[in-house]
């Protein structure tokens, strides 16, 4: 059997709204209870476990790869929401996207820090 992640945990200050957060702007199914975790489900079942962590979260780095018409909207619900974006993972280049390995990306935080991704085209190009 080869090896697929299935699931990560999501910490965060506030479990629901992070959940709600993710599927809103990623335009994805609202997310459903399961034990202390909201679940995140994403097209390839792997899912994003939020969990409630408190005043505490260690920001991490979620990158999502994506068609170009999911980038676009996205992006669009990214700009509805006035949320900053940048280019670049150290966010140095604010209100711009890259066009990196021949595709299109973007970052943006959540709620609590975490570094969000989407990107058209895999690491090292298509």
């Amino acid at each position: 059997m080869s090896v697929h992640l299935n699931h990560t945990i999501v910490e965060a200050k506030d479990r629901d709204a992070t959940a709600a957060f993710l599927t809103d702007v990623l335009g994805l199914e609202p997310a459903p209870v399961y034990g202390p975790f909201r679940v995140v489900s994403l097209g390839n079942d792997v899912s994003l476990d939020v969990v409630q962590a408190g005043e505490t979260v260690h920001p991490q780095h979620y990158a999502f790869l994506v068609g170009e018409e999911e980038f676009d909207q996205i992006w669009g619900r990214i700009k509805e929401r006035r949320l900053t974006y940048w280019a670049d993972p150290h966010h140095h280049e604010p209100e711009r996207i890259n066009t990196r390995d021949g595709g299109r990306g973007l970052y943006w935080s959540d709620p609590n820090g975490h570094n969000l991704e989407i990107i058209t085209v895999p690491y090292g190009g298509g």
